[in-house]
């Protein structure tokens, strides 16, 4: 009862920062809170066990349903807004190639329409990113979804692990692990990752330049959200969402400082710096291993290096790889389930990129990332605190990529990242149109 009085408290006291969104954004929002916790046949006990490549292959239909409905209700919502669909192709050629190309690659999957199927969820994430991004303010619509996100999972992830074990614990080799609503560990660490980004990014660097004191969060969301975020960062022990974390972190603490602010190109600049120091101290003094060990993690990450090892051993087409996400299925699956139990990725974004797309496939990625840095970049002179919140998002997902793939369908992540690389129109003092691919209302 104390769980669903602090929920409702939440939103209560957050209503009015809401004024101005429309209902459409509650699509993304059921869309991203069963991504990112568990599905609706998984709350509900109806899901099917992963124990054979079947079961993984037809998935749950309910799951299905829900999902297709959620994708067809944004489609709708896009269509009534009458996006100029020709100049939102031409800002954002690099996502559209890398959807297109998925979508061909479907041809050569063992499995063509299992693969189609998750295309068309992948897809779905493009829809949801577009509901948010075409608000009337698509930042504040962000910050809406992500707030309402961490009002519910975040207090229920607490109550589970402390008062209902068999739902927010898990054990891994006997080892027990925290997990809340999510099912493991990563997942309930990605949580706290999204939800971490968002408030720091309010608490650093939007609070303090909010012209309007009405649209500033009450005092009492902090007091409630921070500690949990705290408390579930230390229970999950996720070790990559804690450097992402700490990552994002030390970039608004940047964003802040007067030197960055007025020149904001200082900033590549600095981060230009960082990252060619970082490779330079890794090949000299192996930091990695230092900060994995600092960590409680084993520096050579003997549980994933043989993976990668081993999958990569298996890639018969390096160009175009098996089809979109169709590596883990048939005889490779089968295999690799015996050598190492039920994984069903390579806890590296890049390599299940490379392993169901090809070489193909990971440029075209890589071509989004780099062409979205940019965008994000040049927007800093314009639109410096939302400029700030896409390139965090970006630096976030590309560094998350590195021990987890979440450049999957379903997954919040990816979403995240699609709404740091999109296009989006400026957005100068808190007043905008609707959106720059949006026609103008019926005589104006």
């Amino acid at each position: 009862m104390l769980c669903i009085a602090i929920i409702l408290y939440l939103f209560y006291i957050d209503r009015k920062t809401g004024d101005g969104s429309s209902w459409a954004l509650w699509i993304p929002i059921f869309w991203m809170l069963f991504a990112g916790s568990r599905y609706v046949s998984q709350w509900l006990e109806l899901g099917i066990p992963i124990e054979s490549e079947a079961a993984y292959l037809d998935g749950s239909p309910l799951d299905r349903n829900v999902f297709l409905f959620l994708i067809i209700a944004g489609i709708y919502t896009l269509v009534r807004r009458r996006i100029d669909w020709n100049g939102f192709f031409s800002r954002n050629k690099w996502i559209w190639l890398f959807l297109l190309f998925g979508l061909i690659s479907v041809v050569w999957s063992d499995y063509p329409f299992v693969s189609f199927k998750r295309w068309v969820k992948a897809l779905g994430n493009v829809v949801m990113a577009l509901v948010i991004l075409t608000e009337a303010r698509p930042y504040e619509a962000l910050g809406i979804v992500l707030r309402r996100l961490a009002y519910v999972l975040l207090p229920l992830s607490v109550l589970f692990i402390k008062f209902y074990p068999d739902l927010g614990r898990a054990y891994h080799m006997g080892i027990p692990m925290f997990t809340g609503v999510a099912f493991q560990k990563n997942g309930l660490g990605q949580i706290c990752l999204i939800a971490g980004i968002y408030f720091a990014w309010d608490l650093l660097l939007n609070r303090r330049e909010c012209p309007e004191p009405g649209r500033r969060l009450h005092y009492s969301i902090y007091f409630l959200i921070l500690p949990m975020i705290l408390w579930l960062f230390r229970m999950a022990n996720s070790a990559t969402s804690l450097v992402c974390m700490f990552l994002v972190f030390c970039l608004f603490l940047a964003g802040r400082q007067p030197m960055i602010r007025q020149k904001p190109s200082r900033l590549l600049s600095i981060g230009t710096i960082v990252f060619v120091s970082s490779i330079l101290l890794e090949y000299m003094f192996d930091i990695s291993g230092s900060i994995l060990s600092l960590l409680g993690r084993d520096p050579s990450l003997t549980t994933r290096v043989p993976i990668w090892s081993e999958i990569l051993g298996m890639v018969t087409n390096p160009l175009l790889g098996t089809g979109y996400e169709s590596f883990w299925s048939g005889e490779r699956m089968s295999y690799i389930w015996d050598m190492y139990g039920d994984i069903i990725q390579s806890h590296n974004g890049y390599i299940d990129i490379y392993i169901n797309i090809g070489l193909v496939g990971l440029g075209l990625l890589i071509g989004c990332i780099v062409s979205g840095f940019i965008k994000a970049f040049k927007v800093l002179k314009h639109d410096y605190l939302h400029a700030m919140l896409r390139i965090g998002l970006i630096t976030a997902v590309v560094a998350y990529n590195f021990t987890e793939a979440s450049f999957k369908p379903l997954n919040n992540m990816f979403i995240l990242l699609l709404i740091g690389l999109i296009d989006t129109p400026l957005v100068i003092d808190g007043n905008a149109p609707a959106s720059r691919w949006a026609s103008p209302p019926h005589g104006q």
